[in-house]
């Protein structure tokens, strides 16, 4: 990786598009390494699916999506995790939890779908009738008696139109007592050293520049400066310690049980 690049040579990095990335987007794009890389921003599962085909070389892809990834390897110290409310993971519904029996699902998340089904079978015993969703679906306008698991920067918009809400990171602490990993850094090849220290230390530059971040970003989710700010520093934890390390494998144990 090194010399003059043509959009073949690139490496090819497809990163999530919510507000608890932009640290990194906003490291990517002023951390040098545009000149040698190709960087898009996709939902949860699109990174997923560029990975498992080979359609991108490094992503920052959910956690519940690692094994069906070939010989993935995870290529950071950083991660999107919570150790508490992480605000943009939700079931939110008109009726109380008791009398919820259908669950529509978020099409754009992996992670929080694999999450609300082991909440579902290991902490809160119930059995659910589950339905997908798509890019045309009424998220707000469900009928008494189901809810649905909602991810990204719209929890903030939408909420508020639900009576009730629990936040999945919560639940998951409050079950375990770990805090949760939603998405790792992740590469389908070898990379070289170099661009994987440059890559890394991008991240960093981001997460040590929050409100360069917040001033480059503004308008562009439903978040004020104040509220994405808070978000970024109280409800994302970024660093993928052993604690999470040993959530994450949680995790996947209790996914492979459903």
């Amino acid at each position: 990786f090194s010399g003059t690049r043509t959009e073949m040579d690139k490496i090819r990095i497809s990163v999530v598009r919510y507000a608890n990335s932009y640290p990194f987007v906003w490291g990517l794009k002023h951390g040098g390494l545009d000149d040698e890389s190709i960087i898009e921003t996709d939902h949860p599962a699109v990174c997923a699916e560029k990975l498992a085909g080979g359609r991108a070389d490094i992503g920052l892809v959910p956690v519940a999506a690692l094994p069906q990834i070939n010989n993935y390897k995870i290529i950071s110290n950083y991660c999107i995790g919570a150790y508490r409310k992480v605000k943009t993971v939700m079931l939110l519904s008109n009726s109380s939890f008791e009398d919820i029996n259908n669950i529509y699902l978020d099409y754009r998340s992996r992670s929080s779908v694999a999450l609300a089904r082991v909440l579902a079978q290991f902490m809160w015993k119930r059995k659910f009738r589950w339905a997908g969703t798509n890019e045309g679906f009424d998220f707000i306008n469900i009928a008494p008696g189901e809810a649905v698991v909602l991810i990204g920067d719209q929890c903030f918009e939408l909420e508020p139109h639900f009576a009730f809400g629990l936040d999945l990171a919560e639940e998951w602490k409050r079950y375990t007592g770990l805090c949760f990993v939603f998405a790792c850094w992740i590469s389908n090849r070898e990379i070289d050293d170099s661009l994987l220290m440059r890559f890394n230390t991008a991240l960093k530059s981001g997460l040590d520049n929050i409100d360069r971040v917040v001033d480059y970003f503004r308008g562009s989710c439903p978040m004020n400066d104040k509220q994405l700010k808070s978000y970024i520093h109280n409800n994302i934890d970024y660093n993928l310690d052993e604690d999470k390390k040993r959530s994450m494998k949680l995790f996947l144990e209790l996914i492979s049980r459903l």
